[in-house]
């Protein structure tokens, strides 16, 4: 019979929480390489295309992919420890919960500047008109608009 509270089952916590918190660090690692690598690779063919033409469709396209990819690796990146941070917090594994929900806290800040640059290519803003949009009094006396 344990003595120590801390050796009691119902005292640890679940004893799956430690392999959940293992597998999912593994599988967040993972989907945050392969999708680093993803943007690295359409970024080197896109800068390729744009090396040899003049900003074509193949290359906007090519920055819109990279765009989406962008997306899912901030989201990723930065959602990933926190959902990790809930399962070890769910398993009472206390530390683990803590550090998880303070690299979830700083991934969140790279993860907004990589939405915000994907947000802008994916939704470029409107130009700006380049002339005046309203009548201009010209000198000389005359007080008509041009035009009409």
């Amino acid at each position: 019979m344990p003595t120590n509270v801390a050796d009691r089952p119902s005292e640890r916590g679940p004893v799956a929480a430690p392999l959940a918190v293992t597998v999912l660090t593994l599988c967040w690692l993972a989907a945050v390489a392969a999708l680093l690598w993803k943007v690295f690779a359409l970024g080197m063919e896109a800068w390729g295309a744009g090396a040899s033409s003049n900003g074509d469709d193949r290359t906007a396209a090519l920055h819109v992919r990279t765009a989406h990819v962008s997306l899912w690796l901030a989201g990723i990146g930065a959602f990933g420890p926190a959902v990790i941070a809930a399962v070890a917090a769910g398993g009472r594994r206390v530390r683990t919960s803590v550090v998880y929900f303070v690299l979830a806290a700083l991934l969140a800040l790279p993860a907004a500047f990589i939405a915000r640059d994907a947000d802008r290519t994916l939704n470029p803003r409107a130009p700006v008109p380049s002339g005046p949009t309203h009548c201009i009094e010209h000198s000389g006396g005359d007080n008509r608009c041009p035009g009409g």
